[in-house]
């Protein structure tokens, strides 16, 4: 390993760089600092070559800082060890950590498939630097999908991307990097989500409808009555239901993001449940993910005459969509779903502007 002051001229100034070898690979870092070139007729002023010697001085004390914080690791990595290990490796081991949230673990997983794909061979972390993020993000873009005629969406773009800086967080916290090498490389911003849900209309015309698979029907409809999500409504007890003065609320920790909640719910959402069970009982038993039921669900909705794209976290945009729509105010919306963060729930008022405007157009004369 070294470290090299060096020199190169261009016009009538010299800039000064370093040159580092290290592990048999070699980079440059340029220093900004600037020697007076001898003119080709005559000599330098005394002012210049006092400007030379000092510039000299400080560019070697560089060197030598430079120099010294490698060899105490602190020039980007703690451990040298540490940042041999396989990137690819340790990303695997966070995927397989979010395996009990199958959404979560899907997106982790699809982001390790194109990891392997880009890097063709192993990385390390030490490799993980702003080049290597920047060559990541422009395989998302351009090249991810295209042998099958496929190229990825702006938001699946944005998803993988976004795992891979977490996971880069991760590893900060580990210990692994001592700064964040994606802290200069911008993300990929996501499109604005279409979020389908139903109409108050069209929710009816579903409810009148059988479904092949009753308890399927029950919990879409309960989550269009409480907005809860797919994971909580399948993980639900009895014990969580409760109740206090004739009123109704669940007491539950989110999935997701693991915050504590108390919702209240109606009494028709409660009428839905049927009979009460054993504490530790699920609410919703043999309620299962999978691409079948995802199936009947669509044939349900179909028979009811809704054309729309409906998939179970439809329901939630619903909830969310007719509470505004009937007029509850967005900051109580956004704590019923258990949003964070006020912004998170302004996505519905964009949905309801948008409709705003599309009755506004409904009306037309002849002019």
């Amino acid at each position: 390993m070294n470290v090299a002051l060096r020199e190169r001229q261009k016009g009538n100034k010299i800039s000064l760089y370093l040159d580092l070898y290290e592990d048999g690979k070699r980079k440059y870092e340029y220093l900004k600092m600037y020697l007076h070139a001898k003119p080709e007729n005559g000599k330098l002023t005394k002012e210049q070559r006092d400007h030379n010697e000092k510039t000299k001085a400080l560019a070697d004390a560089v060197r030598s800082k430079r120099l010294l914080q490698i060899k105490n690791e602190e020039f980007g990595f703690r451990d040298t060890e540490k940042t041999k290990g396989s990137f690819l490796t340790y990303f695997e081991t966070l995927t397989e950590k979010r395996r009990n949230s199958q959404g979560n673990w899907g997106n982790w997983d699809s982001t390790l498939k194109h990891l392997k794909t880009y890097s063709k061979f192993d990385v390390t972390f030490k490799e993980i630097d702003k080049r290597w993020l920047e060559g990541f993000k422009y395989y998302l873009q351009h090249q991810a999908g295209k042998d099958k005629e496929r190229p990825l969406s702006r938001n699946s773009q944005s998803s993988y991307f976004s795992k891979v800086i977490a996971a880069i967080k991760e590893a900060i916290k580990d210990g692994i990097f001592q700064f964040n090498p994606a802290a200069q490389v911008a993300g990929i911003k996501p499109d604005d989500p279409e979020r389908e849900f139903l109409t108050l209309e069209e929710l009816q015309a579903a409810a009148d409808i059988e479904c092949e698979l009753p308890i399927l029907k029950k919990a879409f409809i309960f989550s269009c009555l409480t907005g809860l999500r797919w994971s909580d409504i399948e993980k639900l007890t009895w014990a969580e239901v409760q109740n206090s003065a004739d009123k109704f609320y669940i007491r539950f920790r989110q999935k997701k993001t693991k915050g504590a909640e108390t919702l209240p719910i109606s009494e028709q959402a409660i009428g839905l449940l049927g009979k009460r069970g054993k504490p530790e009982e699920k609410v919703f038993t043999h309620l299962k993910y999978s691409a079948w039921n995802n199936l009947k669900l669509r044939e349900w909705v179909m028979k009811a005459g809704i054309t729309k794209h409906i998939t179970f976290h439809c329901a939630r945009h619903t909830y969310a969509t007719l509470q505004l729509d009937l007029g509850t105010d967005i900051y109580t919306v956004s704590k019923m779903l258990g949003h964070r963060h006020l912004k998170t729930t302004e996505v519905y008022g964009k949905v309801m502007d948008k409709r705003k405007q599309e009755a506004a157009n409904r009306i037309q004369i002849k002019l």
